[in-house]
């Protein structure tokens, strides 16, 4: 396989901060520590394009990487424990929703989820998030080489019955 160019072009502390461009953007979000910057380092076919590390909360601000010259990946800070302040997980919770409401490039989020844990409430607010500013969104199930094929279809299964209780709008 060959190596896809890729390149950061910006990184966001304030909706002020985001890049103006007008190629499509995918954003992959999720808890802290699911594997958001890994997942984009293996579609790039790079190791070390995105920051990766073994502690929650390292990804501080949304990162915007253009890739192929044709469209943007988004890196986000991830949403529930990182050992960091409670206002500092407020402030990407704030940044995170301004990125999803403004952005008018935003084609797609991967909704990153651990599929060895039962589904999270705080993953299923994020679905209902998606639905109410009408985002296109798919969920993707990592860590799935460390549990079973059996344990995978349970938690599929789990997610798509509770899904059907969300508030959709």
């Amino acid at each position: 396989m060959k190596l896809l160019d890729a390149e950061l072009i910006g990184s966001a502390f304030k909706p002020e901060e985001f890049p103006k461009t007008d190629l499509p953007e995918f954003a992959f979000c999720g808890r802290s520590n699911v594997g958001k910057s890994s997942l984009l380092n293996t579609l790039v076919l790079r190791k070390n394009l995105a920051y990766v590390s073994s502690k929650p909360g390292k990804t501080r601000q949304i990162n915007f990487y253009k890739v192929a010259g044709k469209y943007i990946f988004v890196d986000m800070p991830g949403f529930g424990f990182a050992n960091v302040s409670k206002d500092e997980r407020l402030r990407w919770a704030e940044l995170n929703y301004e990125y999803f409401k403004r952005r008018e490039n935003l084609v797609l989020v991967a909704l990153l989820v651990d599929s060895r844990l039962e589904p999270q409430k705080i993953d299923l607010a994020q679905v209902e998030l998606f639905e109410e500013l009408r985002r296109n969104y798919l969920i993707v199930f990592t860590k799935t080489d460390k549990i079973s094929e059996d344990l995978l279809k349970k938690r599929i299964k789990e997610f798509e019955f509770l899904l059907q209780y969300c508030n959709f709008l």
